[in-house]
Order: C-alpha cells, then structure tokens, then sequence
C-alpha cells in the first residue's frame, strides 16, 4: 500500500498540507520566542526605569546619608514594588550592605550582584541568580550633588515572573495557529476538488503519460490541426505550421482568413501561401470564436489532377481528330472508287497541309514538346467548341525557359489560363489568343479572350481561395484554375494581373532571379 495520495490533486492538497502545517508550527515557535524576547526587553527597561527613578530621588539620598537608612527607605521601596510588580528592589551602601529587601530579615546582609559598574558611576543590566533565583536586574548609582556615590539602587524580575507572563501568550498563539490552520484546510480542500474537476482525479504518472501520447499522436498525424479558442490558436501541431508557415510569433493578422471563420465546413478547397488546401472546420459547442479546424495538402494532387485534365482534353481531342479522319478517308476511298482521283488527292492534301502547318509554326515558336502538345490540343478542342484559338507572331520559347517553370508547371499554368479563356470568351465572337515569350532570364504568359473579364476584388478571390468542383460548390467559381496558376506563380516569386484592355487580360510573369513580387 502507498503511503501517498494516488491523484494529482491528492498529492497537491497532501504537499500544501505538509507545508501548511510546517509554516504554522514555525510560525507559532517564533511568536513564542518573540514573545518571551520581548518580555525579556520590556523587563530590562522596566526594571531599568524603576532603579533610574528611585536612584535619582532627593529622598533616597537624604535617607542614604541618615542615621537609619533601612527605616526610611524599606517602607518606600516596598510600595513601590507593589505598584510595578518587579520582583524586588534592594537599596544598599557602596561596601555592598543591604538597607532594603523583599525579605526583611535579609537587611544587612551583603549584596550579592556586580556592582563594579555603579561604583564608577555607570547604569548596568545584567542577568545574576541572587537569593530569589536567576533575576534581570538593574543597578544603578545614588549620587550626592557633590558628584559623591554613597549607595546604589538595584531593581529586578525573575524569571519565573517572566516564563508565566510569555507563557501566558502562549493559549492566544496556539488558538491563532489552529485558526490558520483550519483555514487552509478548508483552502487545500477546494483547491483539490476543483483539481480533480480539471485532471479526472488522474495521477501524475497518468497525466504525464496522456501528455506524451498527445504529443505523439499530433505530432505524426499528417494532417494539420489547430484548435481555434476565442479567436486566436491555442493549439496547433507541426504539419499544420508548416502547411500554413506559422510560428509562436506569427501575428493574428497574418494568420489566413478561414481560421476565424465560425461556420462548420467539410472539406472545403482553400489556396494560400502557394498551396491548395482542403480544410474541414467544427465549431465548440457554446464557445464562441472557438472551433478544431483540420487541414490536408492537396498542392500535389490538384497539380497532378490539372494537368491529368489537360491530358484527358487532350486525348479527347485526339479521338475526335481520329474520328474526323476517319470521315476523310472514307471520302477519300469513295471518291477514288468513283473514278475521281484528282479530287481524292486534293481533298487529302489540302487537310495535311493546313494540320502541319499548324504543327510547324507552334514547333519553331515552342522548343518545349509538352507545351507544344498542349497547345495543339487546346487548339483541337477550341476549334471543336468553335472558338479561335491563336499564337501570337510573338510567341518564342527557348530551351533554357525550363530552368524557370518546369514543363509541368508550364502546362498547369497555360492549360488553366486558356480553359478560363475558353469558358469565359463571349458567345458572339468566341476568340482567344495566348502569348508566350520565355528565354532562360524571364517568362512571360499573356492569355487574353472576348469576354468582359473580372474586377479586381474577383480577381484577387479567384487567385487566392480554390471553389469545390462537387455540386453545391461556392457560386463565385467553378474549379481551382487560377488558384493553382497563382500557387505556381507564388512558388517561384512571380507576379499575376488581370486587366481589361481589348479584352480580358491575364498576364503572368516569373523570372530566374525573383525574390518576390505581389500577386495582383
């Protein structure tokens, strides 16, 4: 069996106890000996007082110098004995005899103190053991007015006076230590109940124990979490500071915008800080502004799905050219078997001809085979939805563009900026244009299209907060394009803008040597 309390607050209320009542009984020793020490201090100066006065009186030194002394001055000194309550008051010659004592029949007698300091005129206290017992006593000398000593006056306590007056202290201290200590039972009581309240009446070892496993379980959950309480982070585990870059010493302004948000939500697409982010969000039951909040990267999974998409128009693209194809040469067989082969001929080389021209021009403009795969791909659909899609004269990417933007990140960026043209070109007169100049210093993408284009408050939402492409989504967008072109752009320091000019402009702008730009 232990000897100690189990739980924590048991421990706490048993140590506070320990301590309590060691505080108390030292507390109530020294006020006992301070209480004796101060006795002992107010004797001195009584007895003190007693022998100064009667040693200064006229009338000692009248008696003194008088035939009988002891006649006249034992009436005196006894009275005032009586009315100081000293223990005794001795008055005797200057060869030691006594005139006056508590016990009359002690006059005559020789004095048994030191007197070695009156008889050179000094005032001396001293602790002796005289026919009484052990006495404070106070000496002090009668003098004439010629400056003669012709006796002594000395005044004493006991100390069996003084034990029974510091003793008599000593009910009122030990009902003032019992008082205290009642007090702080009852405050160690308290103190442990609200204890086992907020520990579960949990033991040490327990608590340390579901300490450790905490931290253990949120450091290697790979998901971030960070619990929300009243407005500001009062827990957040290492994934979650590396997805969002927080420190201890990130300000709440710089913290992202979703985290005060209030309302539940279930994985919901959020891109900050260049990452796509699904985040999940439940409020504390009446708490406000507080709430556990869950965070998943999906930075690599929403690039990897974006250019899967582009890949699939691709291919979709491809299908329905082979398909088409298919329909030409079934013409071109019948035309053939009709017995018209010029016309066979011309029908099968007027479409080569305008395919391969499409396909040079984009090849000696692009040096990058996946965006030139791309851009032949887009073209193909584009032309399918009946939308110009066009390179610019201007177009020129070199080999050492790669160095900035790797051809997947290319293909995020510009698959993403012309699917947004595609869908945002205006119905009437349905046309998009793409720019792409890039050498090893700078890269620069403008994709630019009919329709009425976006604000910059849209803007600014569309490239930092990614929409649910599920059914119910946010009414604001319909995917992640243009966050996952600003993650890209953001990743290497570049800069994004939009303006309304002959049309809806996106331009984007990355260089080898940034250091950081804004993203308008």
């Amino acid at each position: 069996m232990r000897w100690y309390p189990r739980t924590l607050a048991g421990q706490v209320a048993a140590l506070a106890l320990a301590v309590i009542a060691v505080v108390v009984a030292a507390g109530s020793a020294l006020a006992a000996v301070d209480a004796r020490i101060d006795g002992d201090r107010a004797a001195r100066a009584e007895v003190t007082a007693v022998a100064v006065s009667l040693a200064e009186s006229p009338s000692t030194v009248s008696a003194l110098t008088s035939p009988n002394p002891s006649a006249v001055l034992q009436p005196v000194t006894e009275r005032v004995r009586s009315a100081t309550d000293v223990a005794f008051i001795t008055i005797l010659a200057p060869d030691r005899t006594r005139y006056t004592h508590t016990d009359p029949s002690r006059i005559g007698e020789r004095y048994l103190g030191n007197i070695d300091a009156a008889l050179r005129g000094q005032i001396s206290t001293e602790t002796y053991t005289g026919t009484l017992g052990p006495s404070i006593r106070t000496i002090a000398p009668v003098r004439t007015p010629d400056g003669r000593i012709v006796g002594m006056v000395a005044a004493g306590i006991t100390q069996r006076t003084l034990t029974s007056a510091w003793r008599g202290q000593l009910p009122l201290i030990g009902l003032t230590a019992l008082a205290a200590l009642i007090t702080a039972i009852a405050g160690v009581w308290w103190i442990r109940r609200r204890l086992v309240r907020q520990t579960g009446g949990l033991g040490p070892g327990e608590l340390r124990l579901m300490y450790d496993h905490h931290d253990a379980v949120l450091r290697s959950v790979r998901e971030g979490l960070i619990v929300m309480e009243g407005g500001r982070p009062a827990l957040v585990n290492d994934e979650a500071r590396r997805l969002l870059e927080i420190s201890t010493e990130t300000p709440p302004d710089d913290l992202p915008a979703f985290l005060d948000d209030e309302d539940e939500v279930t994985d919901v697409l959020y891109a900050d800080r260049g990452r796509v982010l699904l985040v999940s969000r439940s409020p504390v039951s009446g708490r406000r502004r507080s709430s556990v909040i869950t965070i998943r990267d999906r930075t690599e999974l929403s690039e990897a799905m974006g250019e899967l998409d582009s890949m699939t128009r691709f291919a979709e693209a491809l299908r329905s050219q082979a398909h088409e194809a298919a329909n030409r040469l079934h013409t071109i067989v019948a035309l053939v078997e009709m017995g018209r082969p010029a016309d066979a001929v011309r029908l099968a080389t007027t479409e080569f001809e305008l395919s391969q021209q499409l396909i040079d021009r984009m090849t000696q403009a692009v040096a990058e085979p996946a965006l030139v795969a791309l851009m032949l791909g887009k073209t193909a659909q584009a032309s399918e939805r009946g939308i110009q899609l066009t390179l610019t004269e201007e177009s020129q990417v070199s080999d050492a563009a790669t160095q900035i933007l790797s051809p997947g990140e290319m293909i995020t960026v510009v698959g993403n900026l012309i699917d947004n043209g595609l869908d945002a070109c205006d119905a009437g007169d349905p046309w998009v244009e793409v720019t792409v100049v890039g050498d090893a210093a700078t890269l620069d993408i403008v994709v630019a299209d009919s329709g009425t284009g976006m604000d910059e408050e849209q803007f600014a939402l569309a490239t930092t907060r990614g929409y649910s492409t599920k059914a119910g989504g946010d009414e604001v967008g319909r995917g992640l394009g243009l966050a996952l072109v600003a993650q890209v752009v953001a990743r290497h320091h570049g800069s994004m803008h939009t303006e309304n000019t002959y049309g809806s402009v996106v331009s984007v702008r990355v260089c080898a040597d940034a250091t950081g730009e804004d993203i308008r």
